[in-house]
């Protein structure tokens, strides 16, 4: 059963069993068409979790900016990584996730002895790690990854904005939504844009075999509300 709230229940159950460190892990940025897979890794205390602390899926933007800086100055240590998109069409989403959760965990000042890490995918950290489905809507310390990893490529994709504003990333964030597409039909894509996503493929290559499209990533269109 998943909590209506976030609570500290995993940390504290991994503590008595694994003294130290723990942190959550989460990711931003995994179904976008444009743009870096970012991931986040927090180490919280009991006694000093913000309040308001949720899914940042749950939460307004303007909800999120406001905890941003709360989460950095309450946690004992906060770890931010990604995974560039050059990375990402080398070695597939999924490992580009894994490998920007790495580095979040190893940019971490103090070195965690556990990780939690929302999902059901576990990556290959410099430590132990378990997998929680919904992670981000039951363990304090992966909802505030979930905010940092969301709120830092967030500001990525506004910046990249500034640089190619005919895309919408303000809005959209680079998810497929259909301002992005049909941005994406009209401009070409970018420099920013993953070459191996099947939409962005299909417009550089437009020749390219049945076979090779269904080896891509085939992300689904989602609604402007959704990616803000």
């Amino acid at each position: 059963m998943v909590l209506s709230m976030p609570h500290y229940i995993f940390e504290s159950r991994t503590l008595k069993v694994r003294p130290g460190p723990v942190c959550g892990v989460d990711e931003a940025g995994r179904g976008p068409l444009a743009g870096p897979v970012v991931a986040a890794a927090v180490i919280l205390e009991r006694r000093r979790v913000p309040k308001g602390l949720n899914d940042s899926k749950q939460l307004t933007p303007d909800d999120r900016e406001a905890l941003f800086p709360r989460i950095l100055e309450m946690a004992i240590a906060v770890g931010v990584g990604e995974a560039s998109v050059d990375e990402i069409d080398l070695i597939n989403i999924r490992q580009a996730t894994h490998l920007a959760m790495a580095r979040a965990v190893r940019a971490l000042a103090v070195a965690p002895l556990f990780a939690l890490v929302d999902g059901n995918d576990a990556p290959a950290l410099p430590c132990p790690c378990d997998t929680i489905i919904d992670g981000d809507a039951r363990s304090v310390s992966i909802a505030a990854a979930s905010i940092i990893a969301k709120v830092t490529r967030d500001r990525m994709m506004v910046a990249l904005h500034e640089e190619h504003p005919g895309y919408g990333w303000f809005n959209n964030k680079g998810y497929s939504t259909e301002g992005h597409i049909d941005a994406l039909n009209r401009l070409g894509p970018c420099a920013h844009h993953r070459r191996s996503f099947a939409p962005v493929h299909r417009l550089l290559y437009p020749d390219a075999s049945p076979a090779r499209l269904a080896e891509l990533t085939q992300p689904e269109t989602v609604p402007e509300a959704q990616a803000a």
